[in-house]
């Protein structure tokens, strides 16, 4: 039942955001009354902890998944963004910006523990990229990988990017494009020419 009112509530925060989603909303959706939620999660506060803890579980797991099959470098760059856009459902509505205007304990942890796992995922596909010679051996892994994360952070920023004007899709494809240009060799760069061309999106 806990996992439930999770897998509902992250459904409905992802879609219409933190805020604007009640606890009536939830019930509502669940077809239960809010006694019932209220027996699993005190308020709306731990509820959405609880909610952010459960995708970022989620969303590691679905990311290890994806590093252990040990695919091209360059071509599991794309297949962890396809899973996340799977996953956040194109954050039409901007569930980040609500998470740090609303509820910014929550975000700063949440934040803060993003940044491990994907500073973790980018090292090692830096790793395998140089080893592989499809990535330069001259790029600064610790460099690179913090810019990475903090660059996909800034592309949720709806000031920097409204959503009217840019796709969280488009922004995704540009920035990934833009990023392995910066660090692949040529042999790199015949790879993500190819996967380009192959998956035109």
């Amino acid at each position: 039942m806990k996992e439930d009112i999770l897998k509902t509530a992250a459904d409905l925060f992802l879609n219409y955001g933190f805020k604007s989603v009640t606890m009536d909303d939830i019930a509502n959706a669940l077809g239960m009354s809010k006694k019932t939620i209220y027996q699993y999660f005190e308020n709306k506060n731990i509820l959405v902890e609880e909610t952010t803890l459960f995708m970022f579980q989620l969303i590691s797991k679905g990311i290890e998944e994806i590093k252990a099959q040990e695919n091209n470098p360059i071509e599991e760059v794309y297949e962890i963004k396809q899973f996340l856009m799977k996953h956040l459902k194109d954050e039409k509505s901007s569930p980040q910006y609500q998470l740090q205007k609303y509820y910014p304990k929550i975000c700063d942890s949440l934040k803060s523990k993003q940044s491990c796992v994907m500073e973790d995922c980018v090292t090692s596909n830096l790793q395998r990229g140089i080893d592989l010679g499809l990535y330069r051996d001259t790029i600064n892994v610790e460099f690179v990988s913090k810019i990475y994360f903090n660059c996909i952070m800034a592309l949720k920023d709806k000031e920097l990017f409204p959503l009217n004007n840019f796709s969280m899709q488009s922004l995704m494809n540009n920035y990934l494009e833009y990023h392995l240009r910066g660090i692949c060799t040529q042999k790199g760069l015949e790879h993500l020419t190819q996967y380009l061309n192959n998956n035109q999106s």
